[in-house]
């Protein structure tokens, strides 16, 4: 039987810069992930630097751990970020809130709100990206085309600011309407709008300088916020949460 909220999340092993920003009464929470900070551990070794500091049962995707009384406590991991993408990441203490806010993920329901850093700036101030993906897995890392495939990714892009420096760098708000692996990080390199510290998809010479000139070294992208309803045994539920911009993603102007 899981824990009550309360006790579950009073003694929670949150992993290394981890914080909790928002729970509900059924136990559905939302965690601020850093980045360089596993969703999961892959394996005993990364218990260390993933989201919780406990062991991970990937059949039932769920954290467990023992807690203060000796007994045994469970956590059911709902969505996941890339390690080196930070924000928000949602757990839930009950397997059967776990599997309804999944379905909800599944069926398009949940807003997602991203913002990215990235090089250069959008032609236009707002405009809907739609592209067809193909996803593969080489050497066990997944790799995402934008050609060549058949699964459509949307996304709306919203122009936040652009710096006025030598090296133009914009700060730029995504929501993406589908949920394909590196879908965001893909259609802007597509556009010419590779995200800053991308070590998969960017700019290699862009991102070196900007390390060489004081920059930060990582990748710029980050899930602000989320939203959305649903049911749970026998009640209307409404979620939402917001994980703050890291302070490096200083707003350009």
């Amino acid at each position: 039987m899981s824990a009550q909220p309360d006790a579950l999340w009073s003694a929670v092993p949150l992993g290394p810069g981890v914080r909790r920003v928002a729970l509900d009464a059924n136990g559905l929470a939302a965690l601020d992930k850093p980045e360089g900070v596993l969703s999961h551990p892959n394996g005993p070794r990364d218990e260390a630097r993933s989201l919780l500091r406990a062991r991970y049962d990937e059949a039932d995707e769920c954290f467990q751990w023992q807690g203060p009384d000796g007994e045994p406590r469970r956590l059911w991991l709902i969505n996941r970020l890339d390690s080196a993408t930070s924000g928000i990441i949602l757990a839930a203490a009950d397997a059967e809130l776990a599997r309804e806010v999944r379905e909800q993920f599944r069926r398009r329901k949940v807003r997602k709100v991203y913002q990215a850093l990235v090089f250069g700036r959008p032609r236009l101030a707002s405009e809907t990206w739609r592209d067809v993906l193909s996803v593969s897995k080489q050497g066990g890392r997944i790799r995402t085309a934008p050609a060549g495939g058949n699964l459509p990714a949307e996304s709306l892009m919203t122009l936040v600011g652009t710096s006025q420096g030598a090296a133009r760098i914009s700060l730029i708000r995504l929501e993406p309407h589908t949920g394909r692996s590196h879908q965001l990080r893909v259609q802007c390199a597509r556009r010419g709008l590779p995200i800053v510290g991308d070590r998969t998809y960017g700019d290699f010479a862009a991102n070196r300088a900007f390390v060489k000139g004081g920059g930060p070294r990582r990748m710029f992208l980050h899930s602000l916020e989320i939203g959305f309803d649903y049911a749970f045994r026998g009640r209307e539920c409404a979620f939402s949460a917001c994980a703050p911009l890291p302070p490096e993603f200083a707003r350009p102007g």
